[in-house]
């Protein structure tokens, strides 16, 4: 599948590659959450996000909710630990998260999950990602956006303000601690965004 994204005007390299991550800021949102963000770790985006779009093999799925079944709001891949990854700068980019937060987080990050929004209409809903050891333990969950800007809205699950990180082109965010047992994040539906996104998600072992 191939849905064609406007060059930005601020990628103005064909060479993907990645940053280094001394620029990384931690936001603490309490209950033991916390997040990082670093805006344009990857140079190249336009290119990463075009390979991705045409060569990815892109699955729309069907969800019960509310008693019938819908579509999901968006196209979605996963790589499990032993599988290629797409683009080599995918098993760059989860080998070096590894490294750098191998003292936080214990282990490394084996699986990849993308998600393919086309328009604005897609969106995620209110979740956290608590299939598996996310439930009971403290892990971590990074994302790769590339692609058209998109707000990620992060709320406290015992009620609270809303937290909104926007996500551009090449931006890297990091949700650790306690972040998916105790707070929920989602992507919601935009009026302003008409150009898709696609968004790599690397995760530990046993979270979903």
């Amino acid at each position: 599948m191939a849905t064609h994204l406007q060059g930005s005007l601020f990628d103005q390299t064909d060479e993907v590659r990645l940053g280094p991550l001394h620029g990384m800021r931690r936001s603490e949102l309490g209950d033991g959450a916390w997040i990082d963000l670093l805006p344009g770790w990857l140079s190249g985006a336009d290119a990463l996000f075009e390979q991705l779009a045409a060569e990815v093999p892109w699955q729309a799925e069907r969800r019960r909710m509310y008693e019938q079944m819908v579509d999901v709001p968006r196209l979605l891949a996963f790589y499990q630990a032993d599988d290629a990854l797409p683009h080599p700068v995918l098993a760059e980019a989860r080998e070096t998260l590894s490294a750098h937060y191998a003292t936080e987080l214990g282990e490394p990050f084996t699986t990849a999950g993308l998600c393919y929004y086309r328009d604005g209409r897609d969106s995620v809903a209110w979740h956290g990602d608590r299939i598996g050891r996310g439930r009971r333990e403290d892990t971590m969950v990074a994302i790769l956006s590339v692609g058209a800007p998109r707000d990620l809205l992060l709320r406290p699950r015992r009620g609270g303000g809303t937290v909104r990180r926007p996500l551009g082109h090449g931006d890297l965010l990091v949700m650790g601690g306690s972040c998916q047992r105790t707070w929920e994040h989602a992507i919601p539906k935009s009026t302003r965004a008409t150009e898709p996104r696609i968004s790599i998600q690397f995760r530990p072992h046993g979270v979903h």
